[in-house]
Parts: C-alpha cells; sequence; structure tokens
C-alpha cells in the first residue's frame, strides 16, 4: 500500500470559526478519523499553529540563519495533515473528499515519494 499526505489548505486571511461553528467540524473529523482507523487507512493525524509560529532554518555558507515567519509569504498555508495508506490514488482520493466534506476546506492529496 502507498501513503498519501492530505493537506488541509487553510486560508490565510478571514476570521478564524468561532468555538460554536467549530464544535460541528471537530465532530465530523473525530468520525472521519474513526473511519480511517476502522478501515486500517489512518496513519497519523497532527494540525499545526499559525505560520506566524514558524522558524525557518536556511543555509548561510556554512552556517544555518534562523528567519523568524514562514518560508514563504502566501495567501493560503498547511494548516494540518492526516497521512493514509490507500491501495492507489483513487482511494486517497475517496479520504481527500471526505475530509473535505467534514471540514469544508480544500485538501491536497500527495503520494509520497518513497
Amino acid at each position: 500500500m502507498a501513503q498519501y499526505l492530505l493537506s488541509v489548505v487553510t486560508p490565510g486571511a478571514g476570521e478564524q470559526p468561532t468555538a460554536e461553528q467549530l464544535e460541528p467540524i471537530m465532530a465530523r473529523v473525530e468520525q472521519l478519523r474513526t473511519d480511517m482507523q476502522q478501515a486500517g487507512a489512518w496513519v497519523f493525524t497532527g494540525g499545526l499553529e499559525a505560520p506566524s509560529t514558524a522558524t525557518v532554518l536556511r543555509p548561510e555558507g556554512d552556517d544555518v540563519l534562523l528567519v523568524d515567519g514562514p518560508f514563504a509569504e502566501g495567501k493560503e498555508y498547511l494548516g494540518g495533515f492526516t497521512v493514509v495508506e490507500a491501495p492507489d490514488l483513487d482511494a486517497a482520493l475517496d479520504w481527500g473528499r471526505r475530509t473535505v466534506a467534514a471540514i469544508g476546506l480544500p485538501i491536497e492529496v500527495r503520494p509520497f515519494a518513497w
């Protein structure tokens, strides 16, 4: 089985959902994770803090420079991810569709290269 990264594409601008709005979303996400686990597809899930919390390490000659903030400025950022095992891209895309339905944000599905 191949592994696929389901990346949550989060809009950079706009208001964050309220706790009241987030509650049903998180319930759907928890149900989706349970479904993935029961199907043997779930490998790992992680949510990420805002890009402003990032530290980037850049090569600087023989040294490494630390820079606050995200690697790239953009209108969207990686807000979280799930790694799934699937027999093929179509199966991974099905999990991606279900993730879109659960959270209402775009999902990028990408196979691991190894």
